[in-house]
């Protein structure tokens, strides 16, 4: 069991990397945890930890020798962090408690 939910968590965050380095790296602002508009240069570090974690969640699971249902896990969560992130940024102000 643990090394589903390390598989599910591992493919959730390296996904969430994607658009925090692509929106950093062509120099616009996104929101990340620190600020509704962080800089890219914020973008790119939030992207780095999350490819970091991730990578470490995905070697800790032992991926050499995963099943298919461990390789259906982490597809598992990039699925589910990339669909709740598109419904977000179809309209994220109306979803912050802080607006």
């Amino acid at each position: 069991m643990k090394r589903f939910v390390l598989a599910l968590f591992s493919g959730m965050l390296l996904l969430n990397a994607v658009p925090h380095l692509v929106k950093g790296i062509c120099g616009d602002t996104h929101m990340t945890p620190f600020a509704v508009n962080s800089a890219a240069l914020v973008n790119v570090v939030w992207a780095w930890i999350n490819l970091i974690a991730g990578g470490l969640l995905l070697k800790s699971s032992e991926p050499k020798s995963w099943t298919s249902s461990l390789w259906a896990a982490f597809c598992l969560g990039g699925i589910v962090i990339s669909i709740w992130l598109a419904i977000f940024w179809s309209n994220p102000d109306a979803r912050l408690p802080w607006h």
